[in-house]
């Protein structure tokens, strides 16, 4: 069965929706989204729009700093110091990947951990770590979201994550931890990945490889997250499960397009409104 991301975050962001028009009503600031972009990457500039279009949505603030690719460090640097210290702007978005010239973890640790809703601060990942409250990454807590709506239980789970990246394959194994799952992290060194994966109750696919996950990788009634964005041999959207080959015999299946994307901007939409209410007290 499909777990439908579309019309989860859908359901997520009407409800922000009400949080934030309750501010309004009472005559409070309104919270702000500030996303820095440099650089004219195309699929950057799609996700920036698709972040706009969010916080309209929800009625929050939304600023976009559009900088040209030559854009120096230096500069950058001086854009996010004045960020930090503008009390108007709850929640500060680098849009990766940055320019080769500019050092991308230098830029992501200078951000207020305060304001850092992407959840990529050392501060913020420490705190994923030692189970503590901070802004997690958005992608890892939209798949939480999805396990939490088909009701999933990870308590004693066996959880496999294929993909170690910082942004997904590492925090969404700590988040599965904390609730309690026996969790496996492979990667591309793993030894006979096959039956590693076969042994998982839920399979977080996250490599980059488009149909790569087969029946020969998935236990039947297993419940797969998949979030791979890769493009299939007919240009068409696909995730790095082979969809087709697994949907009989899985018990739950998060489509490309429509799963674990949409969950991403709605949790980026919820970590601004927390940061904007720790920080008005």
């Amino acid at each position: 069965m499909n777990i439908d991301g579309k019309l989860i975050s859908t359901k997520r962001k009407d409800e922000l929706k009400m949080k934030v028009d309750q501010l309004k009503n009472e005559g409070k600031r309104i919270p702000q989204l500030t996303v820095i972009l440099v650089g004219d990457n195309q699929a950057s500039q799609t996700y920036v729009r698709n972040k706009e279009r969010a916080c309209t949505y929800v009625g929050m603030l939304s600023q976009v700093i559009r900088l040209e690719e030559s854009t120096s460090e230096g500069v950058l640097i001086d854009i996010i110091e004045k960020l930090n210290q503008d009390d108007t702007v709850d929640g500060i978005l680098v849009q990766l990947p940055l320019p080769s010239h500019i050092h991308e973890d230098k830029i992501l640790d200078l951000i207020d951990p305060a304001k850092d809703v992407d959840g990529f601060h050392p501060s913020n990942v420490a705190k994923l770590l030692l189970g503590q409250d901070g802004l997690v990454p958005c992608t890892p807590k939209g798949m939480m979201v999805l396990l939490d709506e088909i009701n999933y239980d990870l308590t004693g789970k066996e959880v496999v994550v294929v993909g170690r990246s910082n942004i997904v394959g590492k925090p969404v194994s700590l988040l599965c931890l904390q609730r309690n799952a026996t969790v496996t992290i492979a990667h591309s060194r793993t030894q006979d990945l096959p039956q590693v994966c076969k042994r998982a109750d839920v399979l977080i696919a996250a490599i980059g490889k488009a149909k790569f996950f087969n029946r020969d990788y998935v236990k039947e009634g297993a419940v797969i997250l998949d979030v791979g964005i890769n493009r299939d041999e007919n240009n068409k959207l696909c995730g790095d499960v082979d969809y087709e080959d697994v949907k009989d015999i899985v018990s739950y299946i998060t489509p490309v397009p429509g799963g674990v994307g949409p969950m991403t901007i709605a949790m980026l939409m919820e970590n601004t409104l927390d940061a904007y209410l720790k920080r008005e007290g």
